[in-house]
């Protein structure tokens, strides 16, 4: 399925990357990835970066004492003289550098675009997924098929290895199942996807964007540049991102209509690609949740438009394995199951996630960047037996519940140290009945209190097994 090739440094139709002088904002795993790519094809490069002390001795070692390579590693009050900045997703539009780049009129990139531009003269083909929920668990359900129908296949981007370093690496790949975020595409305007779905969009990432019509014109870009669209048909934003596609393909968890992929008689059906073919049933998607029938769907008609098989779909989904942190069963204690969604960052992901699930225990709270939580409130009210907030921004979320759903208990934990999430099961586990789910499913990032949200789903493990030990003994 594999074979080496040699490292690839530009393709045919781009400038070649020796002595061009590149500014790389950001050096953190992408950016470190882009360092290297730019340096192994004779780039002069500047990093940019306040935690200078994070950049590995090695990296250091090997290119700083080369002056043709990297020049400086710091960061400058104003963008020096060079051809390109490549900003990682970390650097807001409103960074001093990128607004200084833009009054120079110097172009800004991010690490997928140059991959795309560093891509070899025979490329695999790139199937995108973007929405501002799903994209993980999409990612990895299409790489699962493709792999299931015989395809060289990585999921790559905005998840596991750089797509620069599989470009440029030594193994080759029929297809790369590729999920970027709004960030990234922002700055990517050279990607042309053979296939590229936008799942869903609800507000997030205001803070970045200023406005929830720039974060879905973001995600679009996916769209306008891909061979074919696939959309969802049951989210507004997604379906309007599509509109005026020359090829688009829609799901939904309904029947499908013509052209579309969807659910009829609890199997997944292509309406699209074929003349209703049945592709799997609902219950071969291994994660829970309608949300997760939805990526699956979108997974499907990624894949079907590489001519895969029904076979390799169902074959596929039953394979895959979610990752950490997506709506993942810890164990069950005295007829009480603890579920970790630490992913859910956000209320459209919290929403999607508590409607899998008929007796909660809602563990909630963090840092919600500006987003409202009375619609989420409102959905999923009747089937809250308690909720238990932390975080920052927890009297926000306790002033919906008051507001819209004033029959829940409430429990508040105000502790911010190591042992707050302790303290959290502990009165989870106080309010919960046998046959309730407690469920961490934030609604809110996780910076406030954790380094990122899979430290945050870690602590809430150990405190869920720590229970688990207590009462076993």
């Amino acid at each position: 399925m594999t074979s080496p090739r040699p490292p690839q440094t530009g393709a045919a139709g781009h400038a070649p990357w020796a002595g061009r002088r590149v500014l790389v904002l950001g050096a953190g795993v992408s950016g470190l990835a882009a360092i290297r790519a730019l340096a192994r094809a004779g780039a002069r490069v500047t990093v940019a970066d306040e935690r200078t002390n994070v950049l590995p001795e090695e990296l250091l070692g090997k290119y700083a004492a080369d002056t043709s390579t990297v020049l400086e590693i710091g960061m400058p009050q104003e963008v020096p003289d060079v051809d390109l900045v490549l900003a990682t997703p970390g650097a807001p539009p409103s960074h001093r550098l990128l607004e200084s780049a833009r009054r120079s009129g110097i172009e800004i990139i991010s690490e997928p675009e140059l991959a795309w531009r560093m891509r070899g003269p025979e490329p695999p083909a790139w199937l995108v997924v973007t929405g501002t929920n799903g994209k993980t668990t999409t990612v990895g359900m299409l790489e699962a098929i493709l792999r299931a129908a015989g395809k060289a296949c990585i999921a790559t981007g905005n998840i596991g290895l750089p797509l620069v370093e599989v470009v440029t690496g030594p193994v080759r790949y029929d297809v790369l199942a590729v999920e970027l975020s709004s960030f990234q595409l922002i700055r990517s305007p050279s990607i042309r996807a053979h296939a590229a779905v936008v799942l869903n969009v609800a507000p997030d990432h205001l803070d970045w964007h200023g406005s929830m019509r720039a974060y879905a014109d973001a995600k679009k870009l996916a769209l306008d540049q891909a061979e074919t669209a696939v959309f969802n048909r049951d989210d507004e934003w997604s379906s309007r991102l599509a509109e005026g596609h020359r090829h688009s393909v829609g799901f939904t968890l309904g029947r499908p209509p013509e052209g579309a992929l969807g659910v009829a008689d609890g199997m997944l059906l292509d309406r699209a690609y074929a003349d209703d073919e049945e592709l799997a049933r609902v219950e071969d998607v291994p994660v829970p949740g309608l949300h997760n029938v939805a990526n699956a769907l979108a997974a499907a008609g990624l894949a079907r438009s590489l001519d895969v098989l029904a076979a390799a779909v169902v074959q596929g989904l039953r394979s895959y394995r979610p990752a950490p942190h997506r709506n993942t069963f810890l164990c069950a204690v005295d007829g009480v199951a603890y579920v970790d969604d630490s992913k859910a960052t956000n209320p459209h992901a919290a929403q999607a996630s508590l409607l899998s699930y008929s007796d909660v225990v809602w563990i909630a709270g963090g840092l919600l960047k500006g987003a409202e939580v009375d619609e989420l409130v409102v959905a999923v009210r009747d089937r809250l037996h308690a909720v238990v907030l932390l975080g920052a921004d927890r009297a926000v979320i306790g002033q919906a519940l008051a507001r819209h759903a004033p029959q829940v208990p409430v429990v508040e934990v105000t502790t911010n140290d190591d042992g707050a999430m302790v303290e959290v099961v502990r009165a989870a586990a106080a309010q919960a009945r046998p046959g309730s789910t407690v469920l961490l499913a934030p609604a809110a990032a996780s910076m406030d209190m954790f380094l990122n949200y899979p430290a945050r789903g870690d602590a809430f493990a150990q405190a869920v097994d720590d229970l688990r030990r207590e009462r076993a003994e």
